[in-house]
């Protein structure tokens, strides 16, 4: 069990090594273009832009440039925005991701309950009314885009019927600490969380479904029913732990790409200043370190949610180990 955990351990490390290579030469090594005046944004003086290429060793060779500006980033962290007046974009991530990860987390709550209720109810039912209500409902969340399904909400219950009793008690768009006011936290992302869920829900019941109606002719679900067991036991305590092992893969994936940007629609559709606003407000100013700063807080977020899930799969699935 150890050496499979030390192997994957020395591929993240190896993944990572390679993710920061390659952004760092996308967006500072690009040969015709001066990273400089990158950094400096628009309008910067000739001051500022010697400041800069002193501070980020860019007049030493490119080795040098690399391992400096992956000091700033992850070790002193004063990697500075000097669009946003010199701000240190690592402690800017770090406001932003408790955000990211309450709207994240509670919509991951919905979206797994909701799939498998309606994933394994599908399979038991199938090719019933029910089974084709549910796998229609599932496409119909999967087909509409969440940009489009939070301007409605909005619409609804911040403008057309806001006043009225059954959303009266929704706030205005923004975010409010968990810390803060725990009631006015839940409200602010109750609907963003349903708005985010819609989408994965569809999906993952669709995908759990499929994997419950395979492997109902499978051999050991013939044997469970040959001893007896009931169809409600053999479904829930044989098939549905079985079907995890792939809606375990999805889910870690999905939440990593989430919980590193991904929500970045539904996060300025409803205003919470999470790492998707964030990067947003970066790319609609240029703001080229906290650019960089997001998309390695996204890959590394990523990849080591991705080996944990590979972890996980050791401990789920005999097989796997036994691969190892």
């Amino acid at each position: 069990m150890l050496l499979p955990l030390l192997r994957r351990l020395g591929q993240t490390v190896f993944v990572l090594f390679g993710i920061s290579v390659l952004v760092f030469a996308v967006f500072f090594a690009t040969p015709g273009a001066d990273p400089t005046a990158r950094i400096a944004g628009r309008n910067a003086s000739p001051q500022t832009l010697e400041k800069i290429r002193q501070e980020y060793g860019f007049n030493r060779p490119i080795p040098v440039q690399y391992a400096t500006m992956m000091k700033k980033l992850f070790i002193t962290q004063d990697l500075a925005s000097y669009v946003d007046r010199g701000e240190r974009v690592v402690p800017e991530i770090m406001r932003a991701a408790p955000v990211t990860l309450s709207l994240v987390g509670g919509a991951a709550l919905l979206w797994v309950v909701a799939a498998i209720t309606m994933g394994t109810l599908a399979a038991a039912f199938k090719d019933t009314w029910v089974d084709r209500t549910l796998m229609l409902l599932g496409l119909i969340g999967i087909s509409i885009p969440v940009f489009w399904l939070g301007q409605v909400t909005n619409l609804v219950t911040q403008s057309r019927y806001h006043n009225t009793w059954l959303f009266s008690w929704v706030p205005g768009l923004g975010y409010i600490p968990l810390s803060q006011d725990p009631w006015g936290w839940f409200k602010t992302l109750v609907i963003p969380w349903c708005v985010l869920a819609v989408m994965f829900i569809g999906i993952y019941s669709r995908v759990l479904r499929a994997d419950l109606v395979a492997l109902a002719n499978e051999d050991f679900m013939r044997t469970a029913r040959a001893k007896g067991l009931s169809p409600t036991r053999i479904l829930l305590r044989h098939g549905l732990r079985t079907s995890l092992v792939t809606f375990v893969s999805l889910f870690g994936l999905d939440f990593a790409q989430l919980v590193g940007g991904g929500a970045l629609l539904t996060e300025v559709v409803f205003g919470l200043p999470g790492v998707g606003h964030l990067t947003y407000q970066a790319l609609t100013n240029l703001d080229l370190p906290l650019i960089m700063a997001t998309v390695m807080y996204s890959a590394v977020f990523v990849v080591v949610a991705n080996a944990l899930v590979d972890m996980l799969y050791l401990f789920l699935d005999p097989r796997v180990r036994d691969a190892h």
